[in-house]
Order: structure tokens, then C-alpha cells, then sequence
């Protein structure tokens, strides 16, 4: 018996090998970022950054780390009630 074509990665769909780099260069650039935000709040004005002081800059990172992922919530609702043609 022939083995299927469709299972080229590690036994899974080739597709998913698409799927699994594509999240993780999203991934990596994301956290990535994130470890470069924090700095380039922090520094000074003068030196072409934001000039933040650590506290603000802290408050800043956990607000936006936290939409990122409670944001999911209502964005999927407008997708499911206005935008998509099917349910997420």
C-alpha cells in the first residue's frame, strides 16, 4: 500500500507545516517586540525613544498585553454577529 502524499510532515497533513511556521515567526515576533517596547518606552526623549519612567512603562506593557488576548473575546463576537459567514 502507498503512503499517502498528504502526510509529508512528521505524519501530519502537509498543510500543517504551513500552519506551524506561520505561528511561529508570529510568535517570535511578538514576544520579540515585546522585549523591545519595554526599552524603547524607557529611554530617554532626547535619544529619539519615548522617555517613559519604568512604572508607566510597566502599566503600559500590561495593558497591552492583556488586550492582546481579552480583546479576542469581543472581536470574535463582532466576526460571528457582523463579519464572518461562519462561526469562529
Amino acid at each position: 500500500m502507498s503512503k499517502d502524499r498528504d502526510t509529508a510532515f512528521f505524519g501530519h497533513p502537509a498543510g500543517l507545516s504551513t500552519l506551524f511556521f506561520t505561528e511561529m515567526w508570529e510568535r517570535f515576533s511578538y514576544y520579540g517586540m515585546r522585549a523591545f517596547l519595554i526599552f524603547y518606552m524607557t529611554r530617554a526623549a532626547t535619544l529619539g525613544a519615548l522617555g517613559m519612567s519604568d512604572v508607566t512603562a510597566g502599566l503600559v506593557m500590561g495593558v497591552y498585553t492583556s488586550s492582546v488576548y481579552l480583546l479576542s473575546l469581543p472581536g470574535g463576537w463582532i466576526a460571528d454577529r457582523f463579519l464572518g459567514q461562519r462561526r469562529a
